[in-house]
């Protein structure tokens, strides 16, 4: 198991630690809902330094990031952020990612930690024109700082305006004392905040500015387990959960990051199923009694048989409900059909719902 440069810092502060993706990381410190109810109400912090980062640079370098992912990068301009995925050849997803235009011929791809080396050897596997690449996930960390109050509570920390950068959108500036530092208007809680790339060496430095500058803004440590909760409050989808090998962004409700004026890995077949529909999509859904839907439980009609599968669910800390998200058969997608979710031996009601679930 890796460590993060602050796993220190998070047994010192008395972390859950959990194995995840290869890494110690902290999955709560005071609790779910206390470390949730922060982030929407006020601004917490996640270390999520486990991400992977690639660099790809060079004349070349464009054309292979259009090869590889959905979206269209030729869009981008220096300082723009775009969220994109890569399919593969069958149809399912390699990975889902943020693409950053660094300079004109340098692009970061930020990748989920647990698919590191497979995303490297799919892109390299592509590279054919020999765009330069450089694989610099373990020299740099990731911090999440989440929250409506994270634009005052970090900005006496740059000379950089941070209300002037929009959501998806990033500068490379000065930050709690370091140059050439990443602040990005990104993030994974829809509670809006910055993503802050660092090199591990100068991560506790930030990390230490970080909690003093939001000292009175009653900043704390988040841990994994509320931002999953987070992510699922606003339908983010969570790669090996709601999106995989096996599902394709037109079933999983990613047609909007799938452009079909260029082509791209299986964008013929891909381009065959929006124009034909598929059989499954996948759905949000709110429970309608109490219960909590998890991953792997069975989705059922009204006579009891299987219709679909969930792929994430909680206990919302926001909605007081159960809410999730899976694929249902394209009969029973359209929104307000009622669902059954089978908790145990209970096929519990639930009606599928237009996404976000939490709508600040």
């Amino acid at each position: 198991m890796k460590n993060t440069a602050l796993t220190h810092i998070h047994e010192s502060l008395g972390a859950k630690m959990v194995p995840f993706a290869g890494y110690h990381m902290p999955v709560q410190y005071e609790g779910i809902n206390a470390e949730h109810e922060t982030v929407r109400s006020g601004v917490g912090v996640f270390d999520v330094s486990h991400m992977g980062e690639f660099l790809i640079e060079g004349e070349h370098a464009l054309e292979l990031i259009q090869r590889i992912t959905s979206n269209d990068a030729s869009k981008l301009q220096v300082e723009d952020a775009q969220y994109s995925c890569m399919p593969n050849d069958t149809g399912g997803i390699v990975d889902d990612l943020i693409v950053y235009r660094v300079k004109e011929e340098t692009y970061l791809l930020v990748v989920n930690a647990s698919n590191i080396d497979k995303d490297w050897d799919w892109i390299s596997k592509h590279n054919s024109n020999k765009a330069e690449m450089k694989n610099i996930s373990d020299n740099y960390s990731l911090l999440a700082i989440q929250g409506p109050k994270a634009v005052d509570a970090m900005q006496s920390l740059t000379s950089v305006d941070l209300s002037q950068i929009p959501f998806y959108k990033f500068k490379v500036a000065d930050f709690a004392g370091i140059d050439h530092v990443i602040i990005s208007a990104t993030g994974y809680t829809g509670s809006g905040g910055f993503e802050i790339y660092c090199k591990n060496s100068e991560v506790e430095q930030v990390w230490n500015k970080v909690f003093e500058a939001g000292a009175a803004y009653g900043i704390k440590p988040i841990g994994l387990a509320a931002r999953d909760t987070l992510r699922l409050e606003m339908g983010y989808c969570l790669y090996g959960n709601d999106i995989d090998d096996t599902t394709s962004p037109i079933e999983a409700g990613l047609g909007w990051i799938t452009k079909f004026t260029k082509d791209f890995v299986n964008s013929k077949a891909l381009l065959q199923q929006k124009e034909e529909g598929v059989s499954r999509r996948l759905r949000a859904f709110e429970l309608e009694t109490k219960g909590i839907p998890r991953q792997g439980y069975d989705i059922v009609d009204e006579a009891g048989n299987k219709i679909g599968i969930v792929t994430s669910g909680t206990m919302s800390p926001s909605l007081k409900k159960g809410i999730g998200m899976g694929y249902v058969n394209s009969s029973h997608t359209k929104f307000g059909s009622q669902i059954y979710i089978q908790i145990r031996n209970k096929a519990l009601p639930a009606v599928v719902v237009k996404l976000p679930f939490y709508k600040g």
